[in-house]
């Protein structure tokens, strides 16, 4: 009976321990990409809801910059800027976390902390975080993060939003000194860009 018991209590501080290592390798994630300096790296996303793009990307704390071949987007914290070049527009908005995370992969580590549940896997030589909502109606409702063992970089970043999955793939991160200039937009990039507020 004792043994038992003893098996039954190391079960389940192993479930609690691996709830807290989901935490934990989170909590050193977002320290690395939080880098205060910044960090740049290279994406690339595929979604049925918002298509497929490649490009760099440059972040700092919550803000960021995306180029692709079809549009640069800058994103100050709040407010939006997304330049078309086919249209030759730059639309202003203020953006919602699905919004944000469609083109900033890196969006997850300001969100995982309150309102997720998190478990964790090893696949190989990373780690496997599975974000589930605790309300479904999130904007962002279940997310599998992708994690290198001994970087603690994400290299897939998979996310649900309502029915459709997106996946983002990076590479190339590293950090770096990124100026706060950087993450509003430049109108210089754009001459002659029709703006378009839509907030």
């Amino acid at each position: 009976m004792k043994k038992i018991l003893a098996l039954a209590f190391v079960a389940m501080m192993s479930i609690g321990a691996m709830a807290q290592t989901a935490q934990q390798v989170l909590d050193k994630t977002a320290a690395v990409i939080g880098n205060k300096g910044g960090a740049s790296a290279n994406f690339k996303m595929s979604s049925s809801k918002y298509g497929s793009a490649s490009g760099s990307i440059a972040i700092k704390g919550n803000k960021f910059n995306a180029r692709t071949p079809q549009a640069i987007v800058w994103f100050n914290g709040k407010t939006q800027w997304t330049y078309l070049k086919k249209t030759n527009e730059v639309n202003v908005s203020n953006p919602t976390q699905a919004q944000q995370m469609s083109m900033n992969p890196y969006t997850f580590i300001n969100i995982y902390k309150t309102g997720y549940k998190s478990t964790l896997k090893t696949a190989g030589s990373n780690y496997v975080v599975h974000l589930v909502a605790n309300n479904q109606k999130r904007s962002v409702a279940e997310m599998y993060i992708t994690i290198n063992k001994k970087t603690h970089v994400p290299s897939v970043v998979k996310m649900r939003q309502g029915n459709t999955w997106s996946t983002i793939t990076v590479s190339n991160f590293r950090a770096k000194r990124v100026s706060n200039s950087t993450f509003n937009f430049n109108s210089k990039e754009c001459p002659g860009a029709e703006v378009i507020d839509l907030r």
